[in-house]
């Protein structure tokens, strides 16, 4: 049987590079040669045990490479092709896909959540997932479609008004991305909040009005300040005490959007008479939701900029130790090369 190299997470906290099956396409799969992949916060959350996934599982959802072999039934692509895919799978037929709710679906799978996934040297999926990328584009900002696409859906969720003050917590790469985005759709005042000098001064860099370390926050951003609030409040970081944090500054008739992803077990307190008195809106934003095509063509227009977002590429062979020691705050995308 043909063997392939790939990075399996045997159980939380344990991961391993190991010798596994090539997969086959199946009918109407074909199976793509994974140039770079990327590491998301979620993948942190599965190696940790804090998701969805059981295991043992092959990570990676954020992926492009070649197209290297095709399943029966498959048209209108061949081998060569240079592609990235939305990991995200639907059934097509349930109430929530009928709807046009797919990333409810009654029978969801994803690669590299529920399916074994990109880091690894090949992996399958659905024809109806793939997406050609211009020769143009790099295989690692080709790897940033899937990102793009979780940002482009909580944008459409948002419904931004222009001229909408706006405070964004995190600005790590899934920030940085939204700090542009919130930018080309009409924020006025764009207030970032971050551990990290270094990352704040890119947010400057691309988009924000005013950044804010966080150990500064109460003298920045108080109601001697912003005695209104802000119109939008967003966390990018899934840490429940920042996101606690942030609702405090949030104003009346306020929308608040949960972008980042925090463990499942995690919970925060919130006034209910707040929520009440103060008109809130409170927004979640889960993954995808038939937004790959748009942030496809938003990047492939190079209405965002993402190259500049990767602080690290990484051998696959490196990658157990770097999720064992963990990612430095200070990173930003860590990719991995997959092909030699």
């Amino acid at each position: 049987m043909k063997q392939m190299k790939a990075l399996v997470i045997e159980a939380p906290f344990q991961a391993a590079i190991q010798e596994v099956p090539y997969p086959a396409p199946g009918k109407g799969e074909v199976t793509i040669k994974v140039e770079r992949a990327g590491i998301c916060g979620t993948d942190i959350h599965i190696f940790k045990g804090e998701f969805l996934s059981s295991y043992p599982i092959i990570p990676g959802h954020e992926f492009a490479g070649v197209i290297h072999e095709i399943g029966e039934g498959v048209v209108g692509f061949a081998v060569g092709e240079r592609v990235t895919a939305e990991p995200n799978i639907f059934c097509g037929e349930c109430p929530y896909c009928l709807t046009n709710r797919g990333n409810h679906c009654d029978r969801w799978q994803a690669t590299g959540v529920t399916q074994n996934g990109a880091m690894a040297e090949y992996v399958v999926v659905p024809v109806r997932n793939v997406f050609r990328i211009p020769d143009s584009m790099s295989f690692g900002v080709g790897a940033f479609i899937e990102p793009m696409a979780c940002v482009v859906y909580a944008m459409n969720r948002l419904q931004l008004n222009v001229g909408d003050r706006t405070l964004l917590f995190g600005a790590g790469a899934m920030g940085q991305q939204l700090i542009q985005s919130l930018a080309h759709a009409g924020a006025s005042e764009l207030v970032v909040v971050d551990l990290s000098e270094e990352k704040l001064q890119l947010a400057k860099q691309w988009g924000a009005t005013k950044t804010v370390l966080s150990h500064e926050i109460d003298g920045q951003l108080g109601a001697e300040h912003y005695p209104r609030g802000f119109d939008v409040v967003i966390d990018a970081t899934g840490i429940p005490a920042v996101i606690e944090q942030a609702l405090r500054y949030l104003g009346p008739t306020g929308k608040y959007l949960q972008f980042g992803v925090t463990a499942q077990d995690s919970r925060i307190s919130l006034s209910p008479f707040d929520l009440y008195q103060k008109d809130w809106t409170l927004i979640g934003s889960m993954a995808i939701n038939h937004t790959f095509y748009p942030a496809l063509n938003w990047v492939k227009e190079n209405r965002v900029q993402l190259e500049h977002l990767i602080s690290g590429v990484y051998a696959l062979e490196e990658i157990p130790e770097l999720l064992t020691k963990g990612v430095g705050h200070d990173q930003l995308k860590i990719q991995i090369q997959i092909t030699e």
